[in-house]
């Protein structure tokens, strides 16, 4: 392997094909931008040790003013690989990214503030019924060693581990509430339709916010094909499996 490269780290599981939403963001860029990648694959268990040996800066931190480390981080040598650049956090990579490698832009001229706000709307409020129905079904597809590490930091109620199985009231509710999510952002996005290219959030070209919204959508494809994902690519008239199969040109994995 050649040591001019990025190395983006991911997280190991029992699924053939990564599933984190953060790090897919990340994989898409460095795809759509046709840059050289290779995955470094690390368990749950090992991310901050990791982290910490590579000199990333930490992402957040507990209430007790621990650091808390996570996923994405990138190691980029492509640049210069005398002096390689840690980044970590999913908005910090992409901005760096942008600016770093900036042929075939994922920020169309004049909307990366609104491209921004988009994905952070994706990632608080789009995806966040999804949580109590997908954190259990991710848990089960770690390896064991990942499994416990995931129940012990879901101990003190972090997302992490403290979603537990739903009872079928539960998952009827949970199940609305994201039905109600995915109908709104559609209604939202068919004001895109007046020229028959509304699939993609900017009208015609795919970019950063599409993105961080097919990620969502690899989540629960990954996780749960036959359920979750099943149920979600026949709403809004194949919307979403339209979009998925949008993005497809872009999901390869090094």
């Amino acid at each position: 392997m050649p040591h001019s490269i990025i190395t983006l780290y991911d997280i190991h599981s029992t699924i053939p094909q990564p599933w984190a939403p953060n790090i897919w963001r990340i994989r898409f860029i460095l795809n759509y931008k046709r840059l050289p990648y290779h995955t470094q694959w690390i368990e749950f268990s090992d991310v901050e040790a990791t982290l910490r040996t590579l000199g990333a800066i930490p992402t957040s931190q507990k209430s007790d003013g621990r650091p808390v480390y996570t996923l994405p981080v990138i190691v980029d040598q492509l640049r210069n690989p005398d002096a390689p650049v840690v980044l970590s956090n999913v908005n910090t990579i992409a901005e760096y990214l942008e600016a770093t490698y900036p042929a075939r832009p994922v920020y169309p001229d004049g909307s990366r503030a609104l491209q921004t706000l988009f994905a952070h709307y994706v990632q608080d409020t789009f995806a966040k019924p999804l949580l109590p129905i997908l954190v259990p079904l991710t848990h089960q597809r770690l390896p064991e060693r990942s499994q416990a590490h995931f129940r012990h930091e879901g101990r003190g109620g972090g997302a992490a581990g403290g979603q537990g199985e739903l009872t079928s009231a539960q998952r009827e509710q949970a199940w609305a509430a994201v039905r109600e999510q995915f109908h709104f952002l559609a209604g939202i996005l068919d004001r895109n339709n007046s020229d028959g290219n509304g699939i993609v959030v900017m009208g015609r070209d795919v970019s950063y916010a599409d993105f961080a919204l097919c990620s969502v959508l690899i989540w629960v494809e990954k996780v749960s094909p036959h359920d979750c994902w099943a149920r979600i690519r026949e709403w809004d008239g194949g919307r979403w499996a339209r979009l998925y199969g949008r993005c497809k040109e872009y999901m390869d994995v090094y």
